[in-house]
């Protein structure tokens, strides 16, 4: 076998990661360092706060030493910096993933049609025909097909006919069903 062996249960994307262990696709693994920064900078913001109120409410300070303060100073503005870094490689891996999501609902719809096509190619359709059943798909009423199409209602109904008769179906769902099971499987 070319790829890695993968047993039913197991999520094949991550089949190469370590075993007890599972890969994220962007490279992010939420974990307890993740949490710890964030609960870093929420102190840090929480010690910013506090010492802004109270210069201004005139509170008294903390009676700590001044190497202390600067320990905490250093410590709190440190995991504001790092979040930043962090909120950044996030927003990265998520644009990421929003391009990979758009991407494949192209080349999804992409083939879509390709499939939709080459079915109807399959009956045999004219390319009136072939018309009529994309508008059929799309969910169009035959009145609505003959105002595009510029033709008249009762030509679109003989067309709409010989589609079901070339499908092997009585009507406009059970095309649709059959094109939707053809993409399925």
């Amino acid at each position: 076998m070319d790829g890695p062996e993968t047993t039913p249960t197991q999520d094949p994307r991550t089949a190469d990661a370590a075993p007890g262990r599972r890969r994220r696709l962007d490279g992010l693994r939420p974990g307890g360092a993740l949490w710890l920064l964030v609960a870093l900078q929420g102190l840090a913001g929480a010690y910013f706060l506090w010492t802004i109120l109270a210069s201004l409410l005139g509170l008294p300070d903390l009676p700590l030493r001044w190497q202390v303060r600067e320990m905490i100073d250093l410590a709190a503005t440190l995991g504001l910096i790092l979040g930043a870094a962090l909120s950044v490689r996030l927003a990265i891996a998520a644009g990421r993933a929003r391009d990979r999501a758009n991407k494949a609902r192209r080349l999804t719809a992409g083939a879509f049609t390709e499939v939709v096509g080459d079915y109807f190619a399959e009956l045999g359709l004219t390319e009136a025909e072939r018309d009529v059943a994309w508008y059929i798909v799309k969910g169009f009423p035959q009145a609505e097909i003959a105002r595009l199409r510029g033709t008249a209602e009762g030509t679109v109904r003989v067309q709409s006919t010989a589609i079901y008769r070339k499908a092997g179906v009585s009507g406009k769902s059970q095309l649709v069903s059959l094109i939707v099971e053809d993409l399925l499987l």
